[in-house]
């Protein structure tokens, strides 16, 4: 079909993904696997911090016709969230285009005053362009241009991985239901449940603030992931236990209750500093562990204490 589209969301995917299979090929002996993949990534993060960068962010993709898409070029979808938030993710942009793309992020597309993190704006409306399906729904309904939550998310990851935690949990928050429904006029304004997650929440005219799509969106399960591994800080990966907390400086302390097989973890994190982020003590039953993990046990009770 001579398709020469490009996206560029999808490049900080595949170096993401890359990066991760480097270390299965190595262990399994597969080196010239191993160092194919290295190149590729070498070449692909040479591509997105060239073609991709627009200056200001990075761009969405270039159409078939060769058009950019996510451009300042462009009068609808000057700007997209997920090209962003995963140039800082994989960790393919360059140092100083992570700081500059997340902060034309935050400066575009989230909306504090109405409590939304757009994917895209300005929304698809009159564009001769194709992007996809996208273009169906009316500006500002669902991912054209209002929130669609799993990239919200993404964002929050993205500043997390910068050390901006204030930001990270300020729009964290945002995400959470509670937020769009403490008033009566709030709640008539969002016209969803305020326990459950929406998959997108509506960005323009007068459905400004509508969420949509509870109940079944994969959104709920990153509002969680973010919430405990990005910001509170705790992974588990291969029966090994890490904490890097990226929390706001006025956290002084909190604690987790973290079961494993039949063994209890009682951590307890404490921020004597105000601090953002940087472990510099963790104590395991009163011993200190220089390497910073531990590797989880079935049975026991275990108290575990980070300062930070």
């Amino acid at each position: 079909m001579n398709k020469k589209a490009k996206v560029y969301g999808y490049g900080f995917f595949i170096y993401d993904i890359l990066g991760k299979f480097i270390p299965i090929c190595e262990k399994r002996n597969d080196i010239s696997r191993a160092n194919e993949y290295k190149e590729k990534r070498e070449t692909l993060k040479k591509s997105l911090n060239t073609s991709g960068w627009d200056g200001r962010w990075f761009k969405r993709a270039y159409m078939d016709n060769g058009e950019p898409l996510g451009s300042i070029e462009n009068e609808e979808c000057r700007i997209d969230s997920i090209s962003q938030s995963w140039g800082v993710i994989s960790n393919a942009a360059d140092n100083d285009k992570k700081y500059i793309s997340m902060e034309a992020l935050e400066n575009h597309l989230i909306d504090k005053e109405n409590g939304i993190i757009k994917l895209l704006d300005p929304p698809f409306n009159k564009t001769k362009l194709e992007p996809g399906y996208i273009k169906a729904y009316l500006p500002g309904v669902r991912e054209n241009g209002g929130q669609y939550t799993h990239a919200a998310l993404w964002s929050i990851i993205a500043f997390t991985k910068l050390g901006l935690a204030e930001k990270a949990v300020e729009y964290y928050k945002i995400i959470n239901p509670i937020e769009h429904s403490k008033t009566k006029e709030a709640a008539n304004k969002y016209k969803a449940e305020p326990y459950v997650i929406a998959a997108d929440i509506y960005g323009a005219n007068n459905l400004l603030g509508r969420g949509g799509w509870t109940w079944y969106t994969g959104s709920s399960s990153w509002f969680c992931k973010v919430g405990i591994e990005h910001i509170l800080g705790l992974n588990v990966q291969n029966e090994i236990l890490t904490l890097q907390p990226c929390i706001p400086k006025e956290w002084k302390e909190y604690s987790i209750r973290y079961k494993y097989e039949n063994s209890i973890y009682n951590i307890k994190v404490k921020n004597p500093n105000s601090k953002n982020v940087g472990v510099e003590n963790f104590i395991l039953n009163g011993e200190e562990i220089k390497e910073k993990q531990i590797k989880l046990e079935k049975n026991g009770i275990y108290e575990v204490e980070i300062i930070i």
